[in-house]
């Protein structure tokens, strides 16, 4: 009786397993099946190429050297880094077309080379933003350099956030670091380390080329992060953006108000000139309250849409 019922039981353990082992192997070929018939290996839908460095890399027209392998290998990870890190490059596309026609004829005016735009882009992303140390807007000036270059600071008008008075502001200031150290990769590395910074290092490492020295991590990127940004937003299609005109963001047209005596309430202001207070705060954004102070009766422009959809 017992040897009967081992017997079953050793039948049964057997019975089941063949049946697992074949559910396995027809789970497995509906699984191939499907495989073949719907999906593709992801190297089939999306490919992630290594870049070949452009030869002759400049920053305004100051060549890159990039035979140096510490400088191939760091302008080789910005390229890399900015072309798969397709969302924000391609809202950085957008935001050019919308802002560029603001700063160039600035930097042109001022005698500073047009590759110097994109060092607000590294900068900002091309946003009018606060970073940790303070600095704020476009070209991320802190508060004293502001006030040195002739912008107003404080709780009432930051003009920081003033697209044209910031983009001035930080021509003045390159064109003394330039004047300072004799080159513009130079004067841009002074941009973010500070003249003293740029050279102190040089004087203690006894070179005399921002490509020779050591420096810390945010500063060694800069001029690389620019550069790169310059060949990939130049040579869009090259490195896999594809768009449309219509696809990237245009300015608004706008017309100009001077006012020279105190606003008490710019909500109620902008909604007797037809307009909300958010348009008038998305149009001057370096208006920092629901008021216009102006206890000295300075002269101010404030840019009214021309047409509000």
């Amino acid at each position: 009786m017992d040897k009967s019922i081992k017997l079953l039981g050793l039948v049964a353990v057997i019975m089941i397993s063949s049946l697992l082992i074949f559910a396995v192997k027809k789970s497995d070929s509906k699984n191939k099946n499907y495989l073949k018939e719907g999906d593709k290996n992801t190297s089939e839908t999306y490919q992630i190429k290594a870049l070949k460095i452009p030869e002759n890399l400049d920053f305004a027209g100051e060549r890159v050297p990039t035979e140096n392998d510490d400088i191939k290998e760091r302008i080789d990870k910005e390229l890399l880094v900015n072309t798969y890190w397709q969302s924000n490059t391609m809202l950085l596309f957008k935001r050019a077309h919308k802002y560029f026609p603001v700063i160039e004829p600035i930097l042109k005016k001022n005698g500073i080379p047009n590759d110097f735009k994109y060092l607000a882009v590294i900068e900002s992303g091309l946003q009018n933003v606060t970073s940790p140390a303070g600095a704020k807007g476009f070209w991320q000036i802190l508060d004293a350099t502001a006030k040195e270059n002739g912008l107003e600071v404080n709780d009432n008008v930051d003009e920081r956030y003033h697209m044209e008075k910031s983009t001035q502001a930080a021509c003045n200031y390159l064109k003394a670091a330039k004047e300072n150290f004799g080159n513009w990769t130079l004067a841009a590395a002074a941009y973010n380390a500070g003249n003293r910074g740029v050279s102190s290092k040089m004087e203690t490492q006894k070179v005399s080329s921002y490509y020779d020295l050591l420096l810390g991590d945010e500063t060694e990127r800069y001029i690389l992060r620019i550069v790169a940004l310059k060949e990939i937003m130049s040579n869009p299609e090259k490195y896999g953006f594809i768009f449309e005109k219509e696809d990237l963001y245009t300015e608004i047209p706008t017309k100009i108000i001077e006012v020279n005596t105190p606003i008490t309430d710019i909500a109620q202001y902008s909604k007797d000139l037809g307009i909300n207070y958010k348009i008038m705060k998305l149009h001057n954004p370096w208006l920092r309250e629901n008021s216009l102070n102006n206890k000295s009766g300075k002269s101010y422009q404030l840019k009214i849409p021309v047409e509000i959809k």
